[in-house]
């Protein structure tokens, strides 16, 4: 794999990496630790040596003298989390770099004994802007923005296979569910509430299962770092606002391989949530490599009236709406109209996929492509103009 620059900073402390499979966890941790002592729990002789004696990360620790300890799938011994807890609080000096692709386990296996003491950072796909001149929106749209899928030989084949792998190594291997048939429908049925309001009960119907084997479904996707959601903006609200959150893939070329095909879909339809949804990873990229307190949501009237995405927090109040087509259109600007008459503070901006800067009813409309690219962590989400 090409070594890109990632905006991820280094914690001056112990900290979790987690981040889906496939988004360049362990190179970007070896490359920056390189001196570090490493343990791979993927290495079948170590997961063993480590499963029966987790003791032995002490003397491992101890005898190697280093003050960087690089952990890979910490996820697969969390036992090791209670050796990693005491040399911390010993005071050594010592700094543990733990890379997970899951969350699951180290929940049920008490992480709380880290609290305060290991920070939680996450690795996203690429962000454009990490990408610079080698970014293509088309091929972004097509393949999605994992690193895992963008070095690829066969992006599409890589993708394909993608799902699978984790239904295999993650889902079956640790026995997360009782029908791997049933989880396998479910990831169709629910490729379908990508850039929705999530209804549990609609993707429940389309997959034929019961409502609480879909919340448990959803569960997993979202403790595999697969999916998250995005809930309504309701700050000062003065307006009736609807009250579910908006459901996600991690990553557009994931929801793409996902996504059932068939003379019904219009392939403009899949290509519209493609954007939002890449518009979405790079929002939430944002907001986690920027380190201040900002938050992702969306905002919808009762009456239907939104705004895809509204960035809130120490950095002010940005409201984005995405559109798939080459032309801005009056009604295109409906959502933002109203945001902005009940946030006059808010900076508005309408992307789209023309070429030219438009600045129609105080909205400044941006080409989506020059928009992700001017996406960085040390600039504002607005200000991009400047």
């Amino acid at each position: 794999m090409n070594m890109i620059q990632r905006f991820l900073k280094p914690a001056a402390q112990s900290f979790f990496l987690f981040g889906p499979r496939g988004t360049g966890k362990s190179v970007w941790a070896r490359h920056t630790f390189r001196d570090a002592l490493v343990l791979d729990f993927l290495d079948p002789e170590i997961f063993r040596s480590y499963s029966a004696y987790p003791e032995r990360l002490r003397e491992a620790v101890l005898a190697a003298g280093k003050k960087d300890i690089l952990i890979d799938e910490i996820q697969k011994v969390p036992q090791v989390l209670s050796v990693i807890h005491a040399l911390i609080e010993e005071k050594r000096g010592l700094r543990f770099i733990m890379t997970g692709s899951s969350s699951r386990k180290i929940k049920k296996t008490g992480a709380d004994l880290m609290a305060g003491r290991a920070l939680n950072v996450q690795l996203h796909p690429f962000m454009a802007a990490e990408l610079g001149k080698a970014f293509s929106l088309e091929k972004a749209l097509e393949t999605g923005m994992l690193p895992l899928v963008w070095f690829a030989g066969e992006p599409q084949q890589t993708l394909k296979s993608y799902h699978a792998l984790y239904v295999k190594e993650e889902v079956q291997a640790e026995a997360l569910v009782r029908s791997i048939p049933a989880f396998t429908r479910f990831l169709e049925a629910v490729s379908f509430s990508h850039g929705s309001v999530l209804s549990v009960s609609a993707v429940a119907r389309e997959c034929e299962a019961e409502r609480k084997t879909v919340e448990g479904y959803l569960k997993i996707l979202e403790d595999l770092l697969l999916s998250f959601q995005v809930g309504v903006f309701s700050k000062r609200a003065k307006r009736r606002l609807v009250a579910h959150p908006k459901f996600y893939l991690f990553d557009a070329g994931v929801f793409r391989s996902l996504r059932p095909k068939g003379p019904l879909d219009r392939p403009e339809e899949i290509g519209g949530l493609a954007l939002e949804g890449l518009v979405a990873q790079h929002l939430r990229a944002w907001v986690s490599c920027r380190g201040r307190d900002n938050g992702l949501y969306y905002w919808r009237t009762q009456k239907g009236v939104e705004v895809d995405f509204v960035v809130y927090g120490e950095d002010g109040i940005c409201a984005v709406e995405v559109k798939n087509s080459a032309k801005v259109q009056p009604e295109h600007l409906k959502g933002l109209r109203a945001f902005a008459e009940d946030y006059p503070e808010a900076r508005c901006l309408l992307l789209y996929r023309g070429t030219q800067r438009l600045l129609k009813d105080n909205v400044l409309c941006l080409p989506c492509e020059e928009f992700l690219r001017g996406l960085h962590p040390a600039k504002l989400i607005g200000a991009l103009q400047a």
